[in-house]
């Protein structure tokens, strides 16, 4: 079977159904804002996130859903995908990063890498440094900045699939047979070790030095961020006391350094000076601190929520209930959301909506879209500049 077969086939096969900052452009007076407590979303810009991407991608020049086409399409991984097949019928986590990489329906797969493309495009080529005016530019972008975007989600889609390593320990009959799973296991780490080798051939090609520490001391802050998070069992969430500083710090090295030290290599790539790529990283890092938080609060928001959806116990809104409740009045809520020693998370759920985590986790996400709008005001006005704006508006709305 050739490639192209492959990928018609490819679905059926997975099973699918602060201070004042000098600003590095010369605004008129009409084009400052300054930040409320909350900007709201603007008449403008589109509510629904599927739109708002594919309004981005536009701009950009093309989707980004085939950024990393060339490496996910390459012979190595088409017969990953072929194996990927013996999975079928387990409950291994392989499968499931495998139909999301395919039938990626809210679009945010790609994200980070259409954050950088959006942002190297909203702040263009350096007005000082001149030494990068004979690079390659399509649609605005350097081409250095696009292969910069393709391993930012090489790298991350290399997290996504070791993440599918199950623990063979924790087995239970509903799994799947433990050959096809120790075999999904062998899977994951060979195409997510083949996609990060990819990710560092890319990096040493872009031949600089300060992007290859920025995107390596990303993927370092990764694992220690993972590490974190599988550091206590699942049991172990319900008694620990987890304060949101500290869970503030564990999700940005889990989930804000890559796009935040992304954002900065971007600028770092097309000369800009420290001050253009530290406004760069204000905006990745609040915005990916912000789309966390907002997947964090739905299942506390989602109108049909089925009683048996399991949910994240060191999420934003649990650690924020547990912050407001005390430690012994949670200690004694899960206590009382316990049914023959397994949780019931339905009545769980309940009992959080009713205090102040889901609210205060909603003003926490549009905190920090606050602060992501506000490092976008040192770009210059542009289309780039409001699709990264409309981001932000997407994913800081919940009604």
């Amino acid at each position: 079977m050739n490639l192209r077969q492959l990928l018609l086939h490819l679905p059926r096969y997975l099973g699918a159904s602060g201070s004042p900052r000098r600003l590095w452009w010369s605004p008129s007076l009409d084009t400052i804002s300054s930040v409320g407590s909350w900007r709201g979303q603007s008449s403008k810009s589109p509510a629904h996130w599927n739109q708002v991407v594919s309004e981005a991608e536009k701009i950009v020049g093309y989707p980004t859903s085939f950024m990393s086409l060339r490496c996910l399409l390459s012979d190595e991984l088409s017969n990953i995908a072929m194996q990927v097949r013996k999975l079928v019928g387990t409950q291994h986590p392989l499968l499931t990063t495998a139909r999301g990489l395919v039938h990626d329906s809210r679009n945010s797969l790609q994200l980070r890498g259409l954050v950088v493309l959006l942002i190297s495009k909203a702040a263009g080529p350096s007005s000082v440094n001149t030494s990068c005016q004979n690079y390659d530019m399509v649609s605005g972008i350097y081409s250095c900045q696009r292969s910069l975007a393709e391993i930012t989600e090489l790298i991350h889609t290399a997290l996504l699939v070791h993440r599918g390593i199950v623990n063979l320990n924790e087995l239970q009959s509903s799994d799947g047979p433990l050959k096809d799973m120790q075999f999904g296991n062998k899977i994951a780490i060979l195409s997510g070790d083949f996609l990060l080798a990819n990710a560092c051939n890319g990096l040493a090609l872009l031949q600089n030095t300060k992007v290859v520490e920025l995107l390596a001391s990303a993927l370092m802050d990764l694992v220690q961020g993972v590490y974190h998070e599988n550091s206590t069992s699942k049991e172990s969430y319900i008694t620990d006391d987890i304060g949101i500083s500290t869970w503030k710090e564990q999700t940005f090295l889990s989930h804000g350094a890559l796009l935040a030290k992304s954002c900065q290599a971007a600028m770092e790539l097309a000369k800009h000076d420290a001050e253009v790529q530290d406004m760069a990283f204000q905006y990745g890092k609040h915005m990916a601190m912000s789309h966390k938080i907002n997947s964090d609060v739905q299942p506390f928001v989602k109108e049909k929520t089925s009683d048996s959806m399991t949910f994240n116990l060191n999420s934003a809104p649990v650690v924020l209930h547990q912050e407001f409740l005390g430690r012994d009045l949670w200690i004694k809520q899960i206590g009382e959301a316990q049914e023959k020693g397994r949780l019931d998370y339905a009545k769980l759920r309940e009992r959080i909506k009713a205090g102040k985590g889901v609210t205060s986790a909603i003003d926490l996400c549009r905190y920090h879209g606050n602060k992501a709008l506000e490092a976008l005001e040192s770009f210059p006005p542009s289309e780039a500049r409001s699709a990264l704006e409309n981001i932000v508006f997407a994913v800081t709305r919940f009604s």
